[in-house]
């Protein structure tokens, strides 16, 4: 028995990671005896598994998987939702409403809304099957979208939601973070909305290496010690269209991450007076506040629902 790799080194196809009796596992073969990588990304050892987790690639439904989708189209009792990557979803009214609901279901759902939900089903010929039925799965009104690749969301997630959680513990927001790598993001004031961002792209840009956990709790904690005492009060005078929209537009442009990443979701424009009302709304994320221990941690998909 023989392993050729070192813990979260980055493989790629064909690269020979072990042999003997060894199991292969998420993105590896075996082929006589031996297990080989058929993706570029950071090798494990479970027990006696391999698996390599996938640095990048396209968003490939599962049953179960937390999405976050924009509804396209209204179609009888279907909403056709789009979930990135290759597959589009459908939606019937009977997995998201309770009996009797009105013919016209646009009155409860309509084209470019943003819905968390779950993959119900998946074929690969005719795509996945959601449903709203699940606790917290809902219409995510205002807010915005930030788009990353689906290969890193179980980092920015964390073990048992660590990761998640720190960022919005620090930052009093509302998240939920999509396994299809679409992040909903509800913040208090442009400043944190801005620097959740950072956070979550750097999360993103340095899923491989080590000791992140603790970086980023350093980084948030020295950023949000400076950012308390200078947050505007909740008696100041409301911001007014124009301001708010150079605000927003600030924001999409000091984080680089441009239109196609980030994008408003949120019809009122009086932002100001927006995060005044939901400055006190319970933050939904995942249940658990267990600590990371970063040198154990790895990149497991959970669904975290916020």
């Amino acid at each position: 028995m023989a392993i050729y790799f070192q813990k979260r080194e980055v493989v790629v196809p064909g690269q020979l990671l072990a042999e003997g009796r060894y199991r292969p596992s998420y993105g590896t073969y075996d082929e006589n005896g031996k297990i080989y990588s058929t993706l570029v990304g950071l090798a494990e050892l479970r027990g006696n598994t391999v698996k390599v987790v996938a640095l990048e690639g396209a968003y490939i439904p599962k049953e179960g998987d937390l999405v976050v989708g924009i509804i396209t189209t209204v179609a009888g009792n279907n909403w056709k939702v789009d979930i990135g990557g290759p597959y589009g979803a459908s939606l019937h009214a009977n997995n998201a409403l309770r009996r009797p609901y009105s013919d016209d279901i646009s009155e409860y759902m309509d084209i470019g809304d943003v819905i968390s939900a779950e993959v119900l089903a998946f074929d690969r010929q005719i795509g996945p099957f959601l449903s709203m039925k699940g606790r917290g799965l809902r219409v995510l009104e205002k807010g915005m979208l930030l788009d990353v690749s689906p290969a890193k969301i179980p980092r920015i997630i964390g073990r048992r939601g660590s990761m998640i959680n720190m960022i919005t513990d620090h930052l009093r927001i509302q998240t939920v973070v999509g396994q299809n790598g679409r992040i909903w993001i509800k913040a208090p004031d442009i400043a944190s909305l801005r620097l959740t961002i950072k956070a979550i792209k750097t999360i993103e840009t340095q899923a491989h290496t080590s000791n992140l956990t603790e970086r980023i709790n350093t980084m948030l904690a020295a950023e949000v010690a400076q950012l308390r005492p200078a947050a505007p009060s909740k008696k100041a005078g409301k911001k007014t269209e124009k301001q708010a929209e150079d605000e927003v537009a600030e924001v999409e442009q000091s984080a680089d991450v441009g239109d196609e990443t980030i994008e408003a979701v949120e019809n009122d424009r009086d932002l100001e007076s927006d995060m005044e009302d939901y400055l006190d709304e319970e933050s939904e994320t995942t249940a658990s506040d267990d600590a990371e221990d970063e040198s154990d941690d790895t990149v497991e998909n959970e669904d975290v629902k916020k």
